[in-house]
């Protein structure tokens, strides 16, 4: 057998080895994120949206489930983030790190303002309102209708080692230095 037949015979097992890799990954479930209260492409309800600056909302955040978490997942981060905020960076809304990885929810009103451990172990680290806890959407009277983009991210690690009043481009940052898998919520609000 020449060098060149084994060579080309070694490449076509890989390519075959590669490709039962790629199919069983394709067959894995995805990370899944539900809400009963948001829904993708859909408006943002008047119980998760702020009570100040002129929005009457009621100040609760949503209920969230998760599923098909990878196994090797040892935490979980949630993150809220209104990419249309004229900033010129946008809004960091809630930021949750340090979700153990035997959490599959959090319940409506979970995220209340100002608390940087509400249960469960997760820690609320600070938003874009310069406090811990969910921030309630609540965009400028006359925009277009802001996104809301909700994101779960399953990490390879147990804890992010990171300040609780680190800003959300810090947390995100480290996040995304962990991240196994991530699933999306977009909702929208205007006024």
């Amino acid at each position: 057998m020449s060098h060149k037949t084994f060579a080309l015979g070694s490449m076509a097992i890989i390519a075959v080895m590669s490709l039962g890799s790629l199919s069983e990954a394709a067959q894995a479930p995805r990370l899944r994120l539900t809400s009963t209260e948001v829904a993708n492409g859909k408006a943002i309800m008047m119980e998760q949206v702020l009570n100040g600056f002129g929005c009457m909302g009621a100040n609760q955040s949503p209920e969230l489930k998760w599923t098909n978490a990878p196994a090797a997942a040892k935490s979980f981060a949630l993150t809220l983030y209104d990419p249309d905020a004229p900033t010129g960076s946008g809004w960091w809304h809630w930021v949750v790190i340090d979700i153990p990885p035997t959490m599959t929810e959090l319940p409506k009103g979970w995220g209340k303002s100002g608390t940087v451990s509400p249960s469960g172990g997760a820690r609320q680290t600070r938003t874009d309102f310069g406090t811990a806890g969910y921030g309630e959407p609540c965009p400028p009277q006359g925009d277009k209708p802001h996104r809301y983009v909700f994101n779960l991210y399953a990490l390879d690690v147990a804890k992010l080692d990171v300040p609780d009043d680190g800003s959300g481009a810090l947390i995100g940052f480290n996040i995304g230095a962990h991240t196994l898998a991530k699933a999306t919520l977009t909702a929208r609000y205007g006024r």
